[in-house]
């Protein structure tokens, strides 16, 4: 009964996520042993169809209680078909309210989830593969208690 149940919250959510019109791409890598070093950079890769429309793109982290610090730093490069560089910038995400120390985001128990609008209103003006590529750039190597990073890929709509 215990699968029965697993297997009915993971349909639950598949058919959830499978509902976002928005979106054109979302990947989440696993951090190994939870210890993301700053050579460990995390590469993604997708496809652009359409060049009319604007875009979005968000990064994910997943992270222990037992993270140390209220912020992190990630380095992004951007890549187009061309493997010219499109964009890079250093960005800053609040994992935990600097004040009370409250995790952002969703999870419950130790392990929390955040989505973080990173690059707004991007124009790919061309069809094809594009790369972006997350270092951390905090001040420690390893960096533990990162459990996973990712990229969210969505359409703007006409109302942002």
């Amino acid at each position: 009964m215990h699968k029965l149940a697993l297997w009915g919250v993971a349909l639950l959510l598949l058919s959830l996520v499978s509902c976002d019109p928005a979106r054109v791409y979302e990947q989440n890598v696993d951090v190994p042993e939870g210890n993301w070093y700053v050579d460990n950079s995390q590469n993604f890769e997708f496809q652009i169809q359409d060049t009319t429309q604007r875009y979005d793109i968000y990064f994910n982290v997943r992270y222990s209680l037992s993270y140390e610090f209220y912020n992190l730093y990630l380095q992004h490069q951007l890549l187009g078909p061309d493997s010219a560089q499109l964009s890079s910038a250093l960005h800053e995400l609040k994992l935990m309210d600097p004040k009370t120390g409250k995790p952002l985001g969703n999870g419950s128990s130790n392990i929390f989830d955040l989505q973080a609008l990173a690059i707004k209103n991007v124009a790919f003006r061309k069809v094809g593969t594009y790369r972006l590529k997350l270092t951390q750039y905090m001040r420690r190597d390893p960096l533990p208690n990162i459990l996973a990073v990712g990229v969210r890929v969505a359409a703007r709509n006409s109302e942002n």
